[in-house]
C-alpha cells in the first residue's frame, strides 16, 4: 500500500485514515473521495488553529476559519487557496453529487501538498516528500486520465530507481504502512465512528490549543516563519492548478471546467452564456483559455503552473490574441484591436493559479495587459476581470475622454480657486501619463473635499472613469463626504448626487447606474478579507479610487470594534490598507494635508502640493501663530519676498513696540506681481 498521506499519522490518526479512505474510494466513488478530502481540510484547518493557540469551537465554519488563519496572519494566501479548494469541491461533492476521477485526482494532489505543508510547519521544515503517488486507476479510465497517471506513475518509479536516503525512507515507510492496514480492515466504520464522537475530537484540539498557550513567544515566532517557508515550496502540477484557475474564473462571473469546456470535446461559445473554453486553437498553439461573453472572445489566457515568471508569460498570451483562430459561430470585430488592429482578441491575461504577493511580484498573481494601446504596460491583478467588466472596458476609449478632459471647462456652480484648479489640472495629467498611484497634498482647510468633487466630476462626466470608490476611515468623514456630495451644485443647478448615483455608508451592493460609493477602510478590509466569496466585489468593480486623508494610519472605526476584530499592530493595518488598494484593478488617488513615510510607499510623492505658509500668504487661511515682534527681520524678509518678490534694502531695521511692528521696505517696480 502506498499513500501521501503518511506524514500525518504522527499527528492524528483521523487525518491520516480520511487522507487514505479518499485514495482507497478513488476508483470506484470518486465522489466520496471528494467528500473524505473535504472533511480532512476541515480537521487540518482546525489542527492549524489549535497549534497556534486561537482555535475556539468546532461550530466556527470551514470558510470562517480559513478566512480567519489568514486574516491573522497564520497562514499564507496560498494556503488558504488549497484549503478553499478543499471546501468548494468537497461541498460540491456532498450537496451537487458533484464528482469525476480528473478532478478527484487534482483533489488529491492538493490535499497532499496541504498535509506536506503542515508536516513541514510543525515538525521537519526540511522533509521531503517525494513525488505525488498515484491511487489506483479506475476500470473506466479515460484516455486523458490514463496518460496523467501513467505520468504520475513514471515519475515516482524515475525517483525510487534514483534511489537515496529519500527514496529509502518511502519504502520503509510503505512497508510500515502495509502492515498497519493489514491490522485494521474496518477504516470506514472507524472514520464515521470518529467523525460522529465530537466529544474526543473537541478534547484533542483543546489539549493542543492549552499547549500553544504555555509556549513561548519565540516558540510561535518560529511556526509562524516554518508556515511562510513551507508555504513558498509547495508545488502543483498543470492539471491541479487548472482545478484552481477553474475555481478562480467561477467566482468571477465565467463558466470554467478544464475537463469538460474544451475545444476538443466540442465546447464553443453559446449567446447568453460567459465560458471559459480550454485548449482553443491559434497559429502560435493552443490558448490555455479563451473567455468569451457571448459569442464574442474578449480575453486569451496563458495559466500553466510551470511559469516561474508569470509576466514573462503575458507576450504568449499576446500571441493567442493575435493569432486567434475564429470557429464558424464566433463574432469578431470587423476592425481589429491595437494601434494597428493586429489583435483579434483585446485583452491578454497570465497566471500560475498562485494569488499575488508585492514581494513576489513578477511571479504571483493574475498579470493582465490591455492591448488596445501600446503605451499599456501588464500589470498584477488580484483576482479575475468578471464578463461584466472586461465588456465595459472594451467600450471605454481613454483617448478620447483625455481629449475632452482638456477641452472640458471647469465652471461649476462654485467657484474653484486657482490652487484647487492647479491641483485638478495635474493630476489629470498624471493620469493621462499613465500613472497609477497619485497623491495631492493640501493643507487642512484649503477644501480638498470641494476639490476632490469637481475632479470626480470631470473624470466621470468625460468617462475617463466608470465607478469611484471613496474610501475614508472614520464614519464622521464619510458622511461630511455624502453631505458634500449631495449638497455641491455642478451645472444647471443640479448637485452632484442628483446627477451621478451615490451609495453611501452601510450601502455594501452598488448597482449599475451607481457612480460614486463611499465606504470605510475597515468595511472594505471586513468584506474583502473576511467576507464570503459571493459577497466579495469584482476586481473592476471601481477603476478610481479616492482616499480621504490618506495619511492616518492605525485610527480604527466603531462598525469594526463591534465585530470584534483588531489589528495586530501599525504594520499590520497599512498592510491590509494596501491590501483592500491592490484588490481593484483602479487608479489610486490618495489626498492628505500632511503625507507620511507608507502614504508616499503607497501613492509615491505628490504630484501637487499646497502647504499651510502658501495658503496664509494667499490670505486662504489665518496664521494660527501670533507675531513675534523681536524675531530677525530675515524671517519675515523669506516669508513675503517668496510671494511679494521684492527685497529689502539696506540700512533696514525692525521696529519693535507693543503696539506695532514695522519695516522699511523698498518695491522694485519692475518685477511686482
Amino acid at each position: 500500500m502506498s499513500t501521501n498521506f503518511a506524514q500525518l499519522r504522527e499527528y492524528d490518526d483521523q487525518l491520516f485514515r480520511l487522507g487514505v479512505l479518499a485514495e482507497r474510494y478513488f476508483p470506484e466513488d470518486p465522489n466520496t473521495a471528494l467528500i473524505k478530502l473535504r472533511q480532512l481540510g476541515e480537521r487540518l484547518a482546525q489542527q492549524v488553529a489549535s497549534r497556534f493557540g486561537v482555535f475556539t469551537s468546532a461550530q466556527e465554519s470551514q470558510l470562517a476559519l480559513i478566512r480567519r488563519l489568514e486574516f491573522d496572519g497564520l497562514i499564507e494566501r496560498e494556503v488558504a487557496a488549497l484549503f478553499h479548494d478543499l471546501r468548494t469541491t468537497g461541498n460540491d461533492a456532498t450537496h451537487g453529487l458533484y464528482g469525476d476521477h480528473a478532478s478527484a485526482l487534482s483533489t488529491l494532489k492538493i490535499a497532499w501538498q496541504l498535509g506536506v505543508w503542515f508536516h513541514r510547519t510543525f515538525s521537519d521544515p526540511e522533509f521531503r516528500s517525494g513525488p505525488f503517488r498515484p491511487p489506483q486507476p479506475p476500470a473506466d479510465e479515460s484516455e486523458e486520465l490514463r496518460a496523467e497517471l501513467a505520468a504520475l506513475q513514471s515519475a515516482l518509479d524515475a525517483f525510487r530507481a534514483e534511489g537515496g536516503a529519500v527514496a529509502e525512507q518511502l519504502s520503509a515507510t510503505e512497508a510500515q504502512l502495509q502492515q498497519a492496514l493489514d491490522e485494521q480492515q474496518q477504516w470506514e466504520q472507524l472514520a464515521e465512528a470518529a467523525e460522529a464522537n465530537k466529544v474526543d475530537l473537541a478534547t484533542q484540539l483543546q489539549a493542543l490549543q492549552n499547549a500553544a498557550a504555555r509556549q513561548p513567544a519565540a516558540v510561535s515566532a518560529g511556526l509562524l516563519q516554518a508556515a511562510k517557508k513551507a508555504a513558498g515550496s509547495i508545488e502543483l502540477d498543470e492539471a491541479a492548478t487548472r482545478q484552481l484557475i477553474d475555481e478562480q474564473l467561477r467566482q468571477a462571473g465565467w463558466e470554467a471546467d478544464t475537463q469538460t469546456l474544451r475545444y476538443g470535446k466540442g465546447a464553443r461559445p453559446q449567446k447568453n452564456r460567459n465560458l471559459a473554453i480550454a485548449e482553443w486553437p491559434t497559429s502560435s498553439g493552443p490558448a490555455d483559455y479563451v473567455l468569451f461573453v457571448g459569442l464574442t472572445p474578449v480575453a486569451a489566457v496563458e495559466a500553466k503552473r510551470a511559469n516561474t515568471d508569470v509576466a514573462g508569460k503575458v507576450p504568449q498570451a499576446e500571441s493567442y490574441c493575435r493569432d486567434f483562430q475564429p470557429s464558424a459561430e464566433t463574432e469578431l470585430r470587423s476592425t481589429g484591436w491595437g494601434p494597428e488592429a493586429e489583435y483579434s482578441i483585446p485583452f491578454a491575461f497570465s497566471s500560475n493559479g498562485r494569488p499575488f504577493l508585492n514581494q513576489l511580484r513578477t511571479k504571483s498573481g493574475i498579470w493582465f495587459r490591455d492591448l488596445r494601446r501600446s503605451d499599456n504596460l501588464a500589470g498584477p491583478l488580484e483576482r479575475w476581470y468578471s464578463p461584466e467588466g472586461l465588456k465595459a472596458l472594451a467600450r471605454q476609449d481613454v483617448d478620447l475622454a483625455h481629449q475632452q478632459l482638456r477641452r472640458e471647462s471647469f465652471s461649476f456652480g462654485f467657484p474653484l480657486r486657482p490652487y484647487q484648479r492647479r491641483a485638478i489640472e495635474a493630476t489629470e495629467a498624471a493620469i493621462a501619463a499613465g500613472q497609477r498611484e497619485i497623491m495631492l497634498a493640501m493643507a487642512t482647510g484649503t477644501g480638498k473635499t470641494k476639490t476632490c468633487v469637481a475632479l470626480i466630476y470631470r473624470l466621470l462626466k468625460t468617462g475617463r472613469f466608470r465607478r469611484v470608490l471613496f474610501l475614508v476611515d472614520r464614519s464622521e468623514l464619510g458622511t461630511q463626504a455624502a453631505d458634500a456630495f449631495k449638497e455641491t451644485r455642478m451645472e444647471s443647478l443640479q448637485s452632484f448626487a442628483a446627477i451621478y448615483g451615490i451609495k453611501e455608508l452601510g450601502e455594501r451592493e452598488v448597482e449599475s447606474d451607481t457612480r460614486v460609493h463611499i465606504a470605510t477602510v475597515q468595511a472594505m478590509v471586513q468584506r474583502l478579507l473576511l467576507g464570503s466569496e459571493e459577497d466579495k466585489p469584482t476586481v473592476d468593480t471601481y477603476d478610481l479610487i479616492v482616499v480621504d486623508e490618506c495619511h492616518r494610519g492605525y485610527l480604527l472605526d466603531r462598525e469594526l470594534s463591534e465585530l470584534e476584530l483588531r489589528f495586530r499592530d501599525f504594520n499590520d493595518y497599512v498592510s491590509k490598507y494596501r491590501r483592500v488598494l491592490e484588490m481593484f484593478d483602479a487608479v489610486k488617488i490618495g489626498l492628505t494635508a500632511t503625507p507620511a513615510l507608507h502614504t508616499v510607499m503607497i501613492f509615491g510623492k505628490p504630484v501637487f502640493v499646497y502647504s499651510y505658509r502658501e495658503a496664509v500668504v494667499d490670505g486662504f487661511l489665518v496664521d494660527h501663530e501670533p507675531p513675534q515682534p523681536n524675531s530677525p527681520a530675515k524671517a519675515l524678509h523669506g516669508l513675503l519676498a517668496r510671494k511679494l518678490n521684492f527685497t529689502i534694502q539696506p540700512p533696514h531695521r525692525l521696529i519693535s513696540s507693543q503696539r506695532r511692528m514695522s519695516c522699511v521696505l523698498k518695491w522694485r517696480p519692475s518685477t511686482a506681481r
